[in-house]
């Protein structure tokens, strides 16, 4: 598996002591040597502005561009770096989806700052392009079908916006229900033309391993087997752990890499390797590093020892939830 990385992923997004850090890719970085060699790591260039056009406004990449320094909004800062370090993420995203596609390898695009939370004329959640939307989107001259699956605490509702009217990309969110953005509701399953090309599988407050384990046994991978993508994006945000401050679902490292290595198998089986992982949220920076890494680890088939073990979802606690969520899905998938 291919890492993309850039040295300016490293700089401030926020303010001082927030928890989307420079830190969160530091700890990635320093435990990718247990994993992968230096030649596996290569240094993307920016998105170009045509190529922010795929999925966002002209208007709005001006804004950005133009906007100064000070908040965009209550919860995301701009800087004077923040265009140049944002269109440097979107390019590491849509060219690690370019080489998976063209090299039949997975790649990990070890970005920041995230990109869900981005719509076409909007940003926030310390997002500001969409890094995956893009890569999905660069994809479709290559391909008829992508899947975006996003496995971040929070839904992504710019991901979700954007392609709200596609039936060239299927999207599937777990995320806790009723914290930020407060979007991603079961009946939220696409625009008109387009019913089932969202999936969206809210989950309530302490819902981890096992109810992970019946929405991608029960829902997630029989969908993406229906839909048959030609390549994948996983938006992967690690802030679905139980280590994580800023939600309280409780999936564990073992449990994160369970549901990870059904997408890396379904991924082999339906569409040649061509699986794109881009790194969205995540604010424990220890148990995201061993996510991330315990990722590249199950590609290469090598063992990586994880700390971050608890299980403390041993029941299903959203069980209900999923099954209401196959009960809206049923209307258009065979499930």
């Amino acid at each position: 598996m291919t890492v993309f990385y850039h040295e300016i992923y490293r700089e401030l997004t926020q303010s001082p002591g927030h928890p989307e850090c420079p830190e969160r890719v530091d700890a990635i970085v320093a435990r990718l040597q247990e994993v992968i060699s230096e030649g596996e790591i290569i240094t993307p260039t920016p998105a170009t502005e045509d190529q922010l056009m795929l999925v966002h406004d002209e208007t709005y990449v001006d804004f950005i561009k133009n906007f100064g320094t000070g908040h965009m909004d209550a919860d995301s800062y701009i800087h004077d770096h923040t265009f140049d370090m944002a269109i440097q993420a979107a390019g590491g995203a849509i060219q690690a989806a370019d080489f998976s596609f063209s090299k039949k390898k997975p790649s990990y695009a070890i970005v920041r700052p995230p990109g869900h939370h981005s719509g076409v004329d909007y940003g926030g959640g310390f997002c500001y392009f969409n890094n995956a939307a893009l890569a999905a989107a660069s994809l479709l001259d290559k391909c008829g079908r992508v899947a975006v699956v996003d496995i971040d605490v929070h839904h992504g509702n710019g991901t979700n916006d954007i392609f709200e009217f596609s039936k060239d990309v299927l999207y599937i969110s777990t995320h806790q229900y009723g914290i930020y953005p407060g979007t991603g509701h079961f009946n939220d399953v696409g625009g008109e033309g387009a019913e089932g090309f969202n999936v969206n599988i809210p989950l309530p407050s302490r819902s981890g391993d096992a109810t992970f384990d019946a929405a991608y046994d029960n829902l997630i991978i029989p969908i993406l087997k229906e839909f048959k993508p030609e390549a994948m994006i996983i938006s992967f945000g690690g802030d679905a752990h139980y280590m994580d401050m800023l939600a309280s679902l409780t999936l564990s490292s073992p449990g994160y890499l369970s549901q990870l290595s059904k997408l890396l198998k379904l991924a082999s089986e339906m569409c040649d390797n061509r699986v794109s992982f881009m790194l969205e949220g995540g604010y424990h920076i220890g148990a995201q590093a061993e996510v991330v890494c315990g990722t590249l680890a199950l590609f290469k088939n090598v063992d990586f020892p994880t700390q971050y073990n608890e299980v403390s979802d041993e029941i299903g606690i959203g069980m209900e939830w999923v099954e209401k969520a196959v009960e809206v899905q049923s209307a258009y998938w065979s499930i």
